[in-house]
């Protein structure tokens, strides 16, 4: 592993960069599908590859239940204008108690997920989750809400948030990406979620640029690159890396609050996924455990290793 601790002005070519939207938005219709590819690219015959091919599953069962579902609403005017009022994201999380539309969506795809392959543990979590309450999938949702997940309950509340993340996907890209804005630094302006992991792209207007992930709603939003993605600091940033795997993925590493997320460079690989290649690339991960950064953001995917 190397790792650069002083770091020099961002390198991106002067041009490149014409004017990033502070917003892209979600598109239901293809993320889960092409996730679920880039997850059986990444699986090959490494010793991930049982649990990226049942992730890869697991993206088709959420893809192939949105047909079905009920359309998604935009939060009305009132709503819009308030969360504008206050700097609070659009989408307001506190609103799924009672959410009709989201206790079908949890069960058509827990449904769709009884079809996996997968171990008799994950089988047996997927039955709790099936047959749990309203009022129990509400709880394990908060949970999920505060970025945390329970150790001795993680693969339930995975099931759980694969069923918010088509519900918050679809919500979020029912929004007017023009009035979104900035709420703070480390939280996704559409929901308020965490972000997974950000990306410097290679899009067309936006070369060079970098977007935080949301791992929740799936948004991305356009955020200065040599900043911290957890605190917002500029200072004491550096970045480590695996030596020999391509530069693709690094730990932003931050001196200020202690933390480090990942950066992917799909401007280098196009075809890098921001949750996918987030589990494939465990092992950087691994390398960081020890030492005295701790990973912010959320990776509920990872949870366990």
């Amino acid at each position: 592993m190397s790792r650069k601790t002083a770091v020099a002005p961002d390198p991106t070519a002067i041009g490149n960069v014409s004017s990033p939207p502070f917003v892209r938005l979600p598109d239901p219709a293809s993320l889960f599908s092409v996730r679920s590819a880039r997850f059986r690219q990444l699986a090959g015959t490494g010793e991930l590859a049982p649990y990226l091919n049942f992730l890869a599953q697991l993206n088709d069962a959420q893809h192939g239940i949105l047909a079905d579902l009920p359309p998604a609403e935009a939060p009305d005017a009132e709503a819009l204008a308030r969360a504008h009022a206050f700097e609070m994201p659009p989408l307001d999380r506190n609103a799924i108690e009672g959410d009709s539309a989201l206790e079908i969506t949890f069960d058509r795809l827990f449904a769709a997920a009884d079809a996996i392959d997968k171990p008799r543990a994950a089988a047996k979590a997927l039955a709790r989750v099936a047959s749990a309450d309203p009022a129990q999938r509400l709880a394990m949702a908060r949970t999920l809400f505060t970025s945390t997940l329970p150790g001795d309950a993680i693969a339930e509340h995975i099931f759980i948030w694969a069923g918010l993340q088509v519900h918050f996907t679809g919500l979020a890209s029912a929004l007017d990406a023009a009035g979104v804005k900035p709420v703070a630094d480390g939280v996704c302006p559409a929901c308020g979620g965490a972000p997974a992991s950000s990306m410097v792209v290679g899009w067309h207007g936006s070369h060079g640029a970098r977007f935080c992930s949301c791992s929740l709603c799936g948004t991305l939003w356009h955020y200065v690159r040599i900043k911290c993605v957890l605190c917002g600091s500029t200072k004491g940033i550096g970045y480590q890396e695996i030596e020999g795997h391509g530069g693709f993925v690094k730990a932003e590493t931050c001196d200020t609050c202690h933390g480090w997320s990942k950066i992917f460079y799909q401007d280098k690989a196009p075809g890098l996924d921001p949750v996918a290649d987030d589990v494939a690339s465990l092992g950087l991960d691994l390398l960081m455990r020890d030492g005295p950064y701790r990973r912010g953001g959320f990776a509920p995917l990872l949870a366990g290793f």
